[in-house]
């Protein structure tokens, strides 16, 4: 059977007072913004773009941390998400109703005990030790 391949990209976003932007999707799932890339776009620019739709923040990516989950949503599909760290630069913080319930500036223990998927939980944990080190 041939997969069909599926491509997002998102990132785990701080800001200045070391909190992380968390957001609950409408179907309920606790997770952070991500979402497919459109016609030409670079991985950095599809996760821009998702950010700014979803919660109305833009963010800088930061330099030195790109993370890659692969999984199947659904059969027949394989799903390849990029996630990047990012900072939070500015903006409303007004969410897509269409695709998210409410969003959310946690601490990380916080974060640690709501992200529904443990690919998402490891994930958080690679880029908040990725902060720790002084990457900002």
């Amino acid at each position: 059977m041939v997969m069909k391949q599926e491509k997002s990209c998102g990132a785990v976003v701080t800001d200045s007072n070391g909190k992380y932007l968390v957001i609950r999707q409408v179907q309920g799932h606790w997770c952070f913004p991500k979402g497919h890339t459109e016609n030409d776009e670079t991985e950095a620019e599809t996760a821009l773009r998702e950010i700014r739709e979803e919660t109305g923040y833009d963010v800088e990516l930061l330099d030195g941390f790109r993370y890659t989950l692969s999984y199947s949503p659904a059969p027949g599909i394989m799903k390849e998400v990029v996630y990047f760290a990012a900072g939070l630069k500015g903006g409303s913080g007004k969410n897509q109703k269409e695709e998210v319930s409410a969003i959310y500036w946690m601490d990380p223990e916080e974060v640690r005990k709501c992200i529904t998927y443990e690919n998402d939980r490891n994930l958080f944990e690679a880029v908040h030790a990725f902060l720790q080190k002084g990457n900002k």
